[in-house]
């Protein structure tokens, strides 16, 4: 089956020459060094394609600010981007591949510096605090929607997590599981960070998000079919694997298109 759908989407690649894929330093998933060089589990799932295909198609990988790659995602000025949780009023601006290739078990939580007096034990203690995020990530419902704090939005995690080492920000969001290696990673001291008590945890589903453009291409319809024909052989799980992210929950490969749910990561 899975020669099959690699032989169906060889004439739709070759109507599309290069697909841009926007990536943003988010390691350990995605991350770009000095010169700009790109590498993450969205390229080796694109390059699994490109290179199972006869078609001659570039992968390009186009850097950018998190915010910047969701703001050219949803204007067409590149076609595909990783690692995007569902939310409604993205879903008015882009088109999200399903099953979702990310399905990580964790926790939202929030850290302080190490000397700050500031206590976070239940949600309603971050009221008052200021907290840097991630200008246009989106994390759980109730924080995301909720009026009442006070985000200061940055354009990276390194500059979110320096505001808060600088005390210029009280807290910064991030997820549990991946927090410390990206702080290893952006070669941050996240041992002059504290973690709050409270914590927010659920699963964290990662989605591939196309443009609206590229979603109803041909190409990317084949592409998406594709990718569905690859969770279901299991070929997602093995290309997961080394970033140490479980396989695809078999519930979500039963799962019709656009039923996945969306108030995750």
């Amino acid at each position: 089956m899975l020669v099959m759908s690699l032989c169906s989407i060889k004439q739709a690649l070759a109507d599309h020459e290069q697909i841009l894929v926007a990536i943003d330093h988010a390691p350990p998933y995605s991350a770009l060094d000095d010169k700009g060089n790109a590498r993450g589990l969205i390229l080796d799932i694109l390059n699994y394609i490109k290179h199972h295909s006869d078609e001659d198609i570039a992968v390009k990988a186009v850097p950018c600010p998190f915010s910047r790659c969701i703001r050219m995602l949803a204007q067409g000025e590149v076609d595909v981007m990783g690692g995007l949780i569902r939310t409604p009023d993205r879903e008015r601006q882009m088109a999200f591949v399903t099953p979702p290739y990310m399905a990580l078990s964790s926790s939202f939580v929030f850290y302080g510096h190490q000397h700050s007096q500031i206590e976070v034990r239940r949600y309603e203690d971050l009221i008052g605090k200021r907290i840097a995020v991630m200008r246009g990530a989106a994390f759980f419902p109730r924080f995301d929607q909720d009026s009442r704090l006070d985000k200061v939005e940055v354009p990276s995690e390194r500059i979110a997590v320096d505001l808060v080492l600088k005390g210029r920000v009280d807290l910064v969001i991030a997820v549990e599981d991946t927090a410390d290696l990206a702080m290893n990673v952006l070669a941050q001291p996240a041992h002059q960070l504290r973690k709050m008590d409270y914590r927010h945890t659920q699963v964290i589903y990662g989605h591939m998000a196309m443009s609206r453009a590229f979603a109803q291409s041909h190409v990317g319809r084949e592409f998406t079919e594709h990718m569905q024909r690859m969770a279901k052989n299991k070929v997602l799980d093995k290309l997961v694997a080394p970033y140490q992210l479980p396989a695809i929950p078999p519930q979500l490969l039963s799962e019709e298109t656009g039923s996945t749910p969306k108030n995750t990561f």
